[in-house]
């Protein structure tokens, strides 16, 4: 199978080389302008189908709550502010992605949630928050990011530098598949032209074994198989203490 598996990934492949000359050349840089009005869109039907996981994940933001003042929280890789309507009201908000463009629908998801406080948005990766003060925010939000991240260890690392004691990161990402099933064989054949349609998202991470390693305090992480398309199926959703 893995045989198999691989022919048709190299496959792949080569069917996409004008792809990757495409993007070597710089001539794929206007869908970094794209690809914010295509999750804009996607959000919606996500949303739709990830409510319940979402609200029950974002009910445990109570218990971090600092003893005064407002819940300060900081999106990493914030898109199109898909989130904010979990998050309670007076919740100050800090929001970072990579791609400025973004900016545009963020405003949109902004003026729909008024029941929050937007403190600033910052253009930066996250493996370089270096904007935002150590032991600042209560919490870091990390949703459908750690599929594109260059250095996920670096992520965590940057999350953790930046929560209070006692803060937490809370996560809800697409992971890879069990090794038996057809998802994983479909997941490594398509994965070369994924990448392209998801502007570096991979659907091969096992990232909770980064998670797993990143030594937080308390780690809580599970499963999960929400309805979605078959690439992006298997999730993994929780948080971890600081």
């Amino acid at each position: 199978m893995t045989l198999l598996m691989n022919a048709f990934a190299f496959l792949v492949k080569v069917l996409i080389l004008p792809l990757y000359i495409a993007e070597v050349t710089g001539l794929l840089s206007f869908y970094k302008r794209v690809f914010p009005l295509l999750v804009y869109k996607m959000s919606f039907s996500y949303n739709n189908k990830m409510n319940d996981k979402k609200r029950e994940l974002f009910r445990n933001l109570e218990k971090f709550y600092p003893p005064k003042g407002s819940l300060r929280i900081l999106e990493v890789g914030c898109g199109s502010g898909a989130n904010f309507e979990h998050y309670p009201t007076g919740c100050r908000i800090t929001c970072t992605d990579p791609n400025p463009h973004f900016q545009k629908y963020l405003k949109k998801s902004m003026a729909k949630n008024d029941h929050l406080v937007y403190d600033s948005f910052i253009v930066a990766s996250g493996e370089n928050l270096k904007a935002v003060e150590d032991n600042s925010v209560d919490v870091v939000v990390c949703t459908l990011v750690l599929c594109s991240v260059q250095d996920t260890p670096k992520v965590l690392q940057e999350a953790k530098r930046v929560l209070r004691p006692g803060g937490a990161f809370f996560f809800l990402e697409h992971v890879v598949s069990d090794p038996a099933s057809w998802v994983y064989f479909f997941q490594h054949v398509f994965q070369p032209f994924w990448y392209y349609f998801g502007d570096g998202c991979e659907t091969t991470r096992a990232t909770w074994k980064h998670l797993e390693a990143s030594g937080f305090s308390d780690l809580q992480l599970r499963h999960v198989q929400p309805p979605l398309f078959f690439m992006i199926r298997p999730h993994i959703v929780g948080y971890a203490v600081k």
